[in-house]
C-alpha cells in the first residue's frame, strides 16, 4: 500500500508552517539578550570576587612578611632606645607602603596592581621584661650594683590597608611576637 503525500495545496496548514517569522526571530533575540545581561553580570561579580581575594590574601603576605622580616632582624633592634617616639616619650608606628602586582597569565586585560599602606606597632619594653633581675657587681666584696632587667619578647602590630575599587578601603591586622 503507497502512501500519498499531501502537498501545500491540499492542506493549507502546511503553507502556514513553513519557515520562521519574524515574531519567532523576536522572542529568541529577547531570550538570548537576557542571557547575555545575566552572564555579563555574573562574569562581573566574579571578577570583582577574584580582586577582593586576591587583595585581601596579598595583605595579608605582606604583613607576614614585615613580620619575619622585623623577626630577623633580631630583638635587639627594637628596644626602645632605639625606636622613634614622640615629645611625650610615646613609640611612634612605622609607616611602610608597598606595592604588589600580579601579571595575567593569559596575557589579556589589565594586570592587577594593589598599594598596600601598612603601619607597624611595636610594645613598650616593660610590657615583656623578665620579673626577676640580675644584679651587676662590681665588687665581689660588697654586694652593691646596677640592677640588670631582661627584654624576653616584643609584640609587632601590623596594619596593612587597601583601596577595593568603590568600596571604602579596607584593612586588616596581624600580630607577631620577636623573641
Amino acid at each position: 500500500m503507497m502512501y500519498k503525500q499531501r502537498t501545500h495545496k491540499q492542506n493549507p496548514r502546511i503553507h502556514k508552517k513553513r519557515g520562521i517569522g519574524i515574531m519567532e526571530v523576536v522572542v529568541a533575540a529577547l531570550v538570548l539578550g537576557i542571557l547575555y545581561t545575566a552572564v555579563s553580570n555574573l562574569q562581573k561579580g566574579n571578577r570583582e570576587a577574584l580582586l577582593r581575594i586576591r587583595s585581601r590574601d596579598g595583605a595579608t603576605e605582606v604583613a607576614q612578611n614585615i613580620i619575619d622580616s622585623l623577626g630577623a632582624l633580631g630583638l635587639a633592634n627594637f628596644y626602645e632606645e632605639v625606636l622613634p617616639k614622640d615629645e611625650e616619650g610615646n613609640i611612634l608606628p612605622l609607616p611602610l607602603e608597598v606595592t604588589r602586582v600580579w601579571n595575567r597569565p593569559d596575557g589579556y586585560g589589565p594586570d592587577m596592581k594593589v598599594t598596600y599602606a601598612c603601619t607597624v606597632w611595636v610594645d613598650r619594653d616593660e610590657l615583656y621584661q623578665a620579673e626577676n633581675s640580675s644584679w651587676i657587681v662590681k665588687d665581689p666584696t660588697v654586694l652593691e650594683g646596677d640592677p640588670l632587667s631582661h627584654v624576653y619578647a616584643k609584640r609587632i602590630n601590623v596594619k596593612v590597608s587597601w583601596p577595593a575599587g568603590p568600596n571604602p578601603i579596607h584593612a586588616i591586622n596581624v600580630m607577631g611576637v620577636i623573641r
